[in-house]
């Protein structure tokens, strides 16, 4: 990477009818650096200052909230930052779908794009879609990120931020349960006094997590939305952790997750 004045510096001598292996070898660069700026593929002066103004934590950027509402709930259940170990300062996020499901993988890039304009990405895994944006300000908008797991170190909420999840709940929902929820349909049985078996069918939605904060702010979400819920403790998750399964039966509460989460596709 070659700061902006070098490459201002290294496009004078162009107007003079430099050769591009002349701008080169004169400025102390790689020629593909050069073609790369004579085509236009490097940021100009302007997008170069638009990186920096449309954080909106370190400058005036707008947040798109609820955009933002529904990525939080997507990188909250399955999803993780790093930073780019030969480029400090710049971090990825990285966000994990099924691949069954095209509509919302597509959902979720373009509300990724939607919080910060930068361009998120689509990288085949098994079994699954990583969607990945690189940035320097995820952490900014993200400043619950650390080190290690997430069940493993505190997930807070800053002033900010609770006030996007109290006014955008039904997206903060909607992002956990698309990216780590599910709809399952359950069936009892009843014995009828003519000896016939009975069945009943109904809908329900469950949300497993081991982050006991993160299960915190799923159910006060619920809460807001008078949605009943019921958690209980799985012990027999396969890695050794107590995962926490939150589960909404009530045909009241199905109702409202129907239309809060939509259909899976």
């Amino acid at each position: 990477m070659y700061s902006r004045e070098i490459v201002d510096e290294a496009l004078k001598p162009r107007a003079l009818g430099w050769t591009r292996q002349r701008i080169a070898s004169t400025c102390g660069v790689s020629q593909r650096a050069v073609s790369r700026w004579l085509n236009e593929t490097r940021r100009n002066s302007r997008a170069e200052a638009d990186r920096t103004t449309y954080c909106p934590r370190r400058s005036d950027g707008a947040l798109r909230e609820e955009a933002y509402a529904y990525v939080l709930g997507t990188y909250l259940s399955d999803g993780h930052i790093v930073e780019i170990r030969h480029k400090p300062g710049l971090h990825t996020l990285s966000v994990f779908y099924d691949k069954k499901y095209p509509q919302l993988i597509a959902y979720c890039q373009v509300a990724m794009e939607s919080v910060l304009p930068v361009k998120a990405c689509r990288v085949k895994r098994p079994g699954c879609i990583e969607i990945k944006s690189y940035s320097k300000h995820w952490t900014c908008v993200f400043p619950q990120h650390g080190s290690g797991k997430k069940h493993e170190r505190p997930i807070l909420l800053q002033p900010w931020r609770q006030r996007i999840v109290k006014e955008h709940s039904e997206a903060l929902i909607r992002g956990l349960m698309h990216s780590d929820g599910c709809r399952t349909i359950n069936r009892t049985a009843k014995r009828r006094p003519d000896g016939a078996v009975e069945y009943h069918e109904y809908p329900r939605y469950h949300f497993t997590n081991v982050s006991t904060d993160i299960i915190g702010v799923f159910t006060h979400a619920l809460d807001r939305l008078g949605i009943a819920w019921r958690v209980h403790v799985d012990k027999r998750e396969p890695r050794g952790r107590d995962a926490h399964i939150v589960s909404i039966s009530r045909k009241d509460a199905v109702a409202v997750m129907e239309r809060v989460v939509g259909p899976k596709y």
